[in-house]
């Protein structure tokens, strides 16, 4: 694993783990964009959404059911976004497959 996210999923880099399992590891974003911002990411290393291949799409449903867990967890599950960026024209600046669970107060646009 080459990117910052296979460095923290080795144990090589620090993170404040909120949730792990076999296939999924949560933490809290570094320079979070609201109250609650959580990075959600397969421990397998799958460059973006659009390099997921048939046998990697129950992953998905995993992201989900971590982004239920946290988001009750953390008191938004009334109010959250749960975003995944897909190649450098969306901003994608870590080309490991990941999720940004956001919420804590009004979203705004910003965010989208």
């Amino acid at each position: 694993m080459t990117t910052i996210f296979g460095k923290i999923i080795k144990g090589e880099l620090p993170c404040e783990k909120v949730f792990e399992s076999e296939t999924i590891l949560a933490f809290k974003d570094i320079a979070p964009k609201a109250p609650v911002h959580i990075l959600i990411v397969p421990k397998k290393e799958i460059h973006d959404l659009q390099s997921l291949r048939p046998e990697d799409f129950s992953i998905l449903g995993e992201v989900v059911l971590v982004a239920q867990k946290l988001a009750a967890e953390f008191g938004i599950e009334e109010g959250y976004r749960l975003v995944t960026n897909n190649g450098p024209g969306s901003g994608q600046t870590v080309f490991h497959l990941h999720f940004h669970l956001m919420g804590g107060r009004r979203l705004s646009d910003d965010l989208a």
